[in-house]
């Protein structure tokens, strides 16, 4: 079969290349998802936006693909992954294209809408790549495919280059050119997933679309949903809001911030296949528990404001500063990523263990609720600037949103081994 070959019954995709082609394109979309984290910049600087227009303008996109993923889950289980990743591609490009051409801040966000289309693709991509693998190894599988994440560092090592040179218009018809072809590569190197073969050919039967939203009834759904919105929705919402941190706290320069961002985005993309693999040996739960417990240490430390303290000492008041440098506050970020990546695998482990026959369903959903996060948090973020003039109030946020997830987690889990020692043996 040659490299643009169409895979046929007889030719079928083997697990490795469904993981290999889904990664690719799930990172050139995720590039394309977070493209308003650097162009954002100069488009605030050319329309005037305020610090919530500006979140509103970078959480745009965020809020389509989020919105998207439950249904786009929902068709890849029905109607399987290889066509609705294509479609899903297309759609973004085309809408990526459309953005390079408007000029007023309503023209902008009404094309970030369809730019969003590309971050519904995480969905499609948990939907058809699971059904290649043995629980035993969807952790790892889906660990992997997370690592399209590292999308948002490309963004940022490589856009504000080109935004330099050629205008963020450029950048934008780039971006779009990279997509479409992107699609028709995977069209023509993937095939159908099992399942979707077998419902084809009648060996199953396809259930009722209602039946496709039965386990969404679930509390603990909206619990892992919790999680999703820390773990992958604070991830979205700092790769995007920290280049524009940066520039305001440490007054970095639009190429020096992009490469912080990427600094962040990185770990928290790259150790994402690390956390899936983690999950599959020492299992999800610890993973979730680490994750949270560092999260909350970084972020309450981010959270404090730069402030000179004087104390009543022995003799006499005594006066000194705190602030979080910028090598400290690269490295707690650092760290912060790399955690939030062992999170967002372990949560995604989950998945397929609990509702191995509504991963597109309660994939999407969480991943909805994720990605929400990373549009709610962008309007968050600009609006505590505002009303506290506080940049700090970003992390203050954050903090409050880990401190409830993992009390919700640990209340949850001691309910569930009462209820089990409470079992007959």
């Amino acid at each position: 079969m040659t490299a643009l070959q169409p895979a046929t019954p007889t030719q079928e995709t083997t697990p490795r290349r469904a993981l290999t082609m889904s990664t690719i394109a799930f990172t050139v979309c995720f590039a394309v998802w977070t493209i308003f984290s650097i162009i954002g910049i100069r488009l605030k600087e050319e329309l005037g936006l305020s610090e919530t227009q500006f979140g509103l303008l970078v959480g745009t996109p965020i809020l389509t693909g989020s919105l998207v993923r439950m249904i786009l889950g929902i068709w890849t289980d029905r109607y399987g992954g290889r066509l609705v990743y294509t479609a899903t591609m297309l759609t973004a490009a085309i809408a990526t294209v459309l953005l390079s051409l408007a000029h007023s801040y309503t023209m902008v966000l009404l094309a970030a809408l369809g730019v969003g289309v590309a971050g519904g693709s995480f969905a499609v991509g948990v939907a058809y790549v699971s059904r290649f693998f043995p629980a035993e190894k969807q952790g790892t599988a889906l660990g992997i495919f997370g690592v399209g994440n590292v999308g948002a560092a490309l963004t940022k090592f490589t856009a504000p280059f080109v935004m330099v040179a050629w205008g963020w218009e450029t950048v934008a018809q780039v971006w779009a050119a990279a997509l479409a072809i992107m699609a028709l590569v995977f069209w023509f190197t993937t095939s159908d997933d099992p399942v979707t073969r077998a419902q084809r050919t009648g060996q199953i039967k396809r259930r009722s679309f209602a039946s496709e939203f039965e386990p969404l009834k679930n509390l603990q759904v909206w619990r892992f949903s919790l999680y999703y919105f820390f773990v992958f929705g604070a991830f979205v919402a700092l790769a995007l809001w920290l280049p524009r941190y940066v520039i305001g706290v440490y007054g970095f320069d639009i190429k020096t911030a992009g490469l912080i961002g990427a600094a962040y985005s990185l770990p928290a993309s790259v150790f994402r296949a690390y956390g899936g693999a983690l999950s599959d040996r020492a299992g999800a739960r610890t993973v979730m528990y680490w994750t949270f417990a560092v999260s909350a240490a970084c972020t309450l430390i981010l959270s404090m404001p730069a402030a000179n303290y004087v104390v009543q000492g022995i003799d006499g008041p005594k006066s000194f500063q705190f602030a979080v440098g910028p090598w400290a506050f690269i490295a707690l970020v650092f760290v912060l990523g790399f955690f939030m990546s062992l999170g967002k695998a372990a949560v995604y482990k989950h998945i397929p263990v609990y509702y191995p026959d509504n991963v597109g369903a309660v994939g999407g959903m969480v991943g909805m609720i994720g990605g929400l996060g990373g549009f709610i948090l962008p309007l968050l973020f600009g609006y505590l600037n505002d009303v506290t003039g506080l940049w700090t109030s970003c992390f203050m946020a954050l903090f409050v949103i880990v401190a409830v997830s993992i009390c919700w987690m640990h209340l949850a889990i001691r309910r569930m081994e009462r209820r089990a020692a409470l079992q007959p043996a």
